[in-house]
């Protein structure tokens, strides 16, 4: 398999629309069910990322700005 690099520059036409299509996605959500959102938006996306390389990538970064958003 070929190894990528995880693509960290902005990459979305309309970012804003992203948002607020991503935060209406939780909308009427409970927060169990909000959490199932999420957790079945990253399991799709991961999928059709499917490169285990830039998935790892992804998760160093997002645990790392978790780590410093505390």
């Amino acid at each position: 398999m070929r190894s990528l690099e995880l693509n960290t520059t902005a990459n979305i036409a309309a970012p804003d629309d992203f948002y607020e299509r991503l935060i209406g996605m939780h909308r009427d959500l409970s927060p169990a069910q909000s959490n199932a959102a999420n957790a079945a938006l990253i399991l799709l996306l991961a999928n059709h990322i499917g490169n285990v390389g830039v998935l790892e990538q992804a998760m160093a970064i997002a645990r790392q700005d978790a780590l410093q958003a505390a």
